[in-house]
Parts: C-alpha cells; structure tokens; sequence
C-alpha cells in the first residue's frame, strides 16, 4: 500500500482532504468502473487511484497539442477561476459561463475558434461544447461526477466536479503535470503558485451570473 501511495502525484491525504472521492448518490454506467465502494448512506466514492492515472494520461494528451489550440470549458461557477489559471499558465484557452451555440462549428461567428482538443468540466453543464467537439471530431477529455453520463467523451477523468477545492485539486494538478509533460519544468518540478490560487475568491452563492 505504500508503494501505492507513492506513485500518486500527490498524498491520498491531499486527495482526501480536497473532497476529491465523494461522488453522489447515483451512478451512471460509465463511471462505474471508477467506483471504489458504496458507503452505508448510499454515497459512491470514487477511486482514487484512478482518477491520479487518468490526469497523467490527459496530461499526456494535452501536452501533445498547440497550446492555443487546447480549450478548456466550464458553465459552472466554481469552475471558472480553476480553467482561468490552467489556462494562463499553460497557453490554453478558457471558456467560461454559457457555451455559444457555433462557437466551434460556425465560421461566421466573430468568436469561432478551432480548437484540436476539449477540456469539459461538467458534462451535464458543458454538453453543449461536448456536442461541437463530437460534430468536428476533436477529442474531449472531461471531468465526470458518478452522475455524469460520458456520450462522446474520450478521456474521462473521475472526479468530485461540484465541490470548489476538488475541482481547484485536479486543474492544479492538470496544470502541473502537462507543463512537467511539457519539459517546462522538471518532471519531478512543481508549479510557481499554489493550489489556493485555482479556488474561487468567493462562495458560488456570491457570483453574479452573466447568463441571466
């Protein structure tokens, strides 16, 4: 079990603490095999282990692209902060709030883009980026809760995708390991800014919506 332990990119503590495990209270077949055990209240835990090898293999993948040419989204909120900071430090792009129809399959649209490959942080929230992705055949890597269905998803990365220090977790942990892919730093290099700084400022109830 240690020697486990000491393949993770981080401490399973760390992992712990961040709330990464905890699913919900439903499981979609695709996420079943990430599924660790059921706790006693119904609750799905998520394997750890799984989700560390599943962010070295989308590092991998990202890695293997045009940095402005990696989009990453995110409808929900809590999302935001943690897609801005991937994106500034690795070159790619953020999209964050409501996804506009076209914005990959429109030309005539000012803010078209072609990207050549998807981060989604929430299928349910991001289906509609998903869906583009699928229409121009790019692959989409995606953060799924044991909710989540994975229609068109190519790489999913099991995760707690609705709480603000797991999301905040795995984009710090995403970021570090595609710029370690990267060679931009020491494959055993970490990042110049702290996990803290991928956490919203502020509780999601405190956000004003744009989409509104």
């Amino acid at each position: 079990m240690a020697a486990q332990q000491k393949e993770l990119l981080i401490t399973r503590e760390d992992y712990l603490k961040a709330g990464v495990h905890l699913g919900t209270h439903i499981k979609t077949l695709a996420l079943r095999p990430f599924i660790y055990k059921i706790r006693p209240d119904g609750l799905c835990v998520i394997d750890l282990a799984k989700t560390d090898e599943r962010i070295r293999i989308a590092a991998k993948m990202i890695a293997r692209y045009d940095p402005p040419k990696v989009v990453a989204v995110s409808s929900r909120q809590y999302g935001f902060k943690c897609i801005e900071k991937f994106a500034s430090l690795t070159g790619a792009v953020a999209i964050t709030g409501r996804f506009v129809p076209g914005t990959f399959t429109n030309p005539k649209l000012p803010f078209y883009m072609e990207p050549e490959i998807l981060i989604a942080t929430d299928t349910r929230a991001d289906e509609q980026a998903i869906n583009e992705a699928a229409k121009i055949g790019i692959p989409v890597i995606a953060l799924c809760d044991t909710d989540n269905d994975a229609a068109f998803v190519d790489l999913i990365i099991p995760v707690n995708n609705k709480g603000r220090k797991s999301l905040a977790l795995i984009y710090w942990l995403l970021t570090r390991q595609v710029l370690r892919e990267r060679g931009a730093i020491p494959p055993d290099g970490e990042l110049p800014v702290p996990v803290s700084e991928f956490e919203p400022k502020l509780p999601a109830e405190e956000y004003v919506s744009e989409e509104s």
